[in-house]
C-alpha cells in the first residue's frame, strides 16, 4: 500500500509556526504516515535559493512536530550532512529518535550549493562531500549500535568512547539517501535503508530502481524503501521540473505508475504557507486522491 507523507510548510516566504502546526495536525487527523522538514541554513540571494530565504531549522522543527503529533513518523528531506559536524549530528539524530519513541527517518544528501558550504565555514569540503557523507553514516551506525571502540577514517578519528542515549531504532534508524547521479544511486543501495528522490516522475525514476537494487544486492543489504518527493498542484501547470498535476483521476493514475515501479512512499509538497489554505489543500488531496489508496 502506498504511504503518504507531507513536506511541511517550514520554508518559503510566509512559513510560520501556525502553518507547520496546521499542516501536521491535519495529516495526523487524516491518518497519513509522515511529515518531513527541508534543510538549508544560510543561502545567497539568488533565484535558485529564493525558497530558502525563510526556513525553519530542520532538526528543531522535527522535534517540535514529533512532540505535538505522536502518531506521525517524522523526517528530514534531506539534511545536508557535509555542511555539518557528523558527530554532533549523530547525537542530535539519536536524541530525536529516542525522544520520539523511534519515529525518525533521516533523509541525507550531499548538497548542491557551494556558496552555502563556504558560508558555513566548510567550503573545502564541497569537492569531497560524497566521501564525507559515507563516512558520517559509518560513524553513526558505529555509535548507534553501542560500539565503544575506536574509529579511524579520512575525516574523523577517535579512540574508546561512550555515547548515549542510543536511538530507539538502534543502528537500523532509517537512513534514506537522496540524489540522482550514478554515485548517489549506488550509495543509496550500498548504505541506505531507503532512496528518496526529488522532483522526479515515474519515467525518470524507473531506471534508477535496478541500479539501487543491484548495489544493495552486491553489498548484501536488503532492498531499500523507494520514496519520491514532489510538488502537487490541482489543474494544469507548465513547469520546468516534475510536478504531480492535473485532475484527481490523472494524479491517481500517475501515483499508480510510481507504485508499479516499486515506490511505496511519497512525500508531497503543496508549496503553500497560509495555514487555512494548507489545511484545505491537504484535505482536498486526501479526499480526492489519497482515498483511492486506502
Amino acid at each position: 500500500m502506498l504511504k503518504f507523507g507531507l513536506i511541511l510548510p517550514s520554508y518559503r516566504a510566509g512559513a510560520s509556526t501556525e502553518s507547520i502546526d496546521a499542516s501536521s495536525e491535519t495529516v495526523a487527523r487524516l491518518g497519513w504516515d509522515s511529515v518531513f522538514t527541508t534543510d538549508h541554513v544560510l543561502v545567497e540571494p539568488s533565484d535558485r535559493s529564493q525558497d530558502y530565504f525563510n526556513i525553519y531549522d530542520a532538526l528543531v522543527t522535527v522535534a517540535h512536530v514529533a512532540a505535538k503529533q505522536p502518531s506521525l513518523r517524522v523526517g528530514i528531506s534531506v539534511v545536508v550532512v557535509p555542511m555539518r559536524n557528523a558527530l554532533v549530528l549523530a547525537k542530535e539524530l539519536a536524541t530525536l529518535d529516542a525522544l520520539s519513541g523511534g519515529r525518525l527517518i533521516v533523509g541525507v544528501g550531499v548538497g548542491w550549493n557551494a556558496t552555502e558550504f563556504e558560508y558555513m565555514g566548510v567550503g573545502d569540503r564541497f569537492t569531497s562531500r560524497g566521501a564525507y557523507l559515507e563516512e558520517s553514516v559509518q560513524i553513526w551506525r558505529h555509535l548507534w549500535r553501542g560500539e565503544q571502540g575506536p574509529f579511524h577514517g579520512r575525516f574523523h578519528s577517535f579512540e574508546e568512547i561512550r555515547f548515549g542515549p542510543l536511538p530507539e531504532q538502534g543502528e537500523n534508524l532509517p537512513i534514506w539517501f537522496g540524489g540522482r547521479d550514478e554515485r548517489a544511486l549506488a550509495r543509496a543501495g550500498r548504505l541506505g535503508q531507503g532512496y528518496h528522490s526529488s522532483a522526479s516522475g515515474p519515467a525518470s525514476y524507473e531506471p534508477r530502481v535496478p541500479v539501487i537494487r543491484a548495489a544493495a544486492a552486491e553489498a548484501g543489504r536488503p532492498e531499500p524503501t523507494f520514496s519520491a518527493r514532489f510538488r502537487v498542484a490541482f489543474g494544469e501547470h507548465d513547469t520546468q521540473f516534475y510536478m504531480l498535476t492535473g485532475q484527481p483521476d490523472a494524479m491517481i493514475e500517475e501515483l499508480r505508475q510510481f507504485e508499479s515501479i516499486g515506490v511505496s512512499h511519497v512525500a508531497v509538497d503543496f508549496a503553500e504557507t497560509d495555514p487555512e489554505r494548507c489545511r484545505d489543500l491537504i484535505e482536498q488531496f486526501d479526499r480526492e486522491v489519497v482515498s483511492a489508496f486506502r
